[in-house]
């Protein structure tokens, strides 16, 4: 199954929600219309009909009557009315006011007074979708310098170790050489799990005692990583609460002990999402990003929300590059962002 069918199956939520607003606003006030094409013409007069045939006639229903049983297509004309409808319904998709009135006005700009159908306003907003998103479209770059530290924070069960385990695992399937570093010391299933990545993967793992300082273990993993000459580190980091000022203190200390090493380290600072979380994912990154210099997202957990257009709203509002998205637990389950994708299966085309 190609990651779009995986995706467009698994963002089933959303799109049926998305899908089942459509629908009512439309039909609220739907004008029902058949395309032009199946406009019978006006029949020319005919001779009477005998009584034989008459006969037949009254049984066997006529073009007209075939045309008239088809069921039309109801549409609606896109005026103020409707486009409030659809800013609320985007609003209610997590898509946050601001996206949702950029995307409506767009829809406005293009195509105010005519009559859409649900599938063509579908259509029409993934195009819109993929428009506010198609700049943050952008893979985990690879620089040639060697090391490359990647750092990877998020909150409490963002999926951040899983999502470490799947990039490591594809990168090593793509040729580079990897080291994992176990940062997040005060949780031994992290660790474990990690561990059990790095074996599928043939990755090592370094980890440190538990309660042990994780900057300490950066640092460490930084020096391991250039005596092996390896290509990329990627640093595990204990679940911060971005209301935890001491947790989010320690994760500022990582990063300085690490730029001793190299001071452009870390070269990507990926921020793990989950999607599940909404509106809250905004507030993430502006804290992440004030302490930790987050260059790059990933959003986790797009198969367990009905409200998918928050990755829309982040897109819109922040601009970083989404590097990868995941709707689910198996390696494969994690892939590069593609806009046009997302905005499809998004809205169930």
């Amino acid at each position: 199954m190609s990651f779009f069918n995986k995706l467009k199956k698994r963002l089933f939520k959303s799109s049926a929600r998305l899908e089942e607003g459509l629908e009512a606003i439309v039909e609220e006030g739907a004008e029902e219309e058949l395309p032009e094409a199946e406009t019978p013409p006006t029949p020319a007069p005919e001779p009477e009909p005998t009584s034989e045939a008459a006969s037949e006639s009254a049984t066997r229903p006529g073009l007209i009557g075939r045309i008239l049983k088809r069921p039309a297509t109801p549409r609606r004309l896109l005026d103020d009315a409707m486009l409030e409808s659809l800013e609320d319904l985007l609003i209610a998709s997590d898509m946050g006011v601001d996206t949702a009135m950029r995307i409506t006005a767009n829809l406005s700009e293009r195509h105010f007074g005519k009559k859409l159908s649900v599938e063509e306003i579908k259509a029409l907003m993934a195009e819109e979708i993929a428009r506010v998103m198609e700049p943050v479209a952008r893979p985990l770059p690879l620089y040639a310098k060697k090391p490359q530290v990647v750092l990877v924070v998020g909150v409490n069960g963002s999926g951040k170790t899983t999502t470490i385990g799947k990039l490591a695992s594809q990168f090593r399937a793509a040729g580079k050489s990897v080291i994992i570093a176990a940062g997040d010391t005060f949780r031994a299933a992290a660790v474990e799990q990690l561990q059990v990545w790095g074996e599928r993967a043939g990755v090592p793992v370094l980890t440190a005692p538990e309660g042990a300082d994780p900057a300490a273990l950066a640092f460490d993993a930084m020096t391991r990583t250039e005596e092996e000459g390896a290509d990329l580190l990627m640093i595990d980091t204990a679940g911060r609460l971005q209301n935890r000022a001491d947790l989010m203190e320690e994760l500022a200390k990582i990063v300085r002990v690490i730029r001793k090493k190299d001071p452009d380290a870390p070269h990507n600072t990926l921020l793990v999402l989950d999607a599940t979380t909404g509106q809250n994912a905004l507030s993430q990154v502006e804290t992440f990003q004030k302490l930790a210099d987050v260059t790059g997202l990933v959003m986790t957990k797009l198969d367990g929300t009905a409200k998918g257009g928050v990755l829309v709203a982040l897109a819109d509002r922040f601009g970083l590059p989404i590097h990868a998205i995941g709707v689910g637990e198996q390696i494969d389950d994690l892939a590069p962002f593609d806009p046009e994708e997302f905005a499809r299966a998004l809205t169930g085309l």
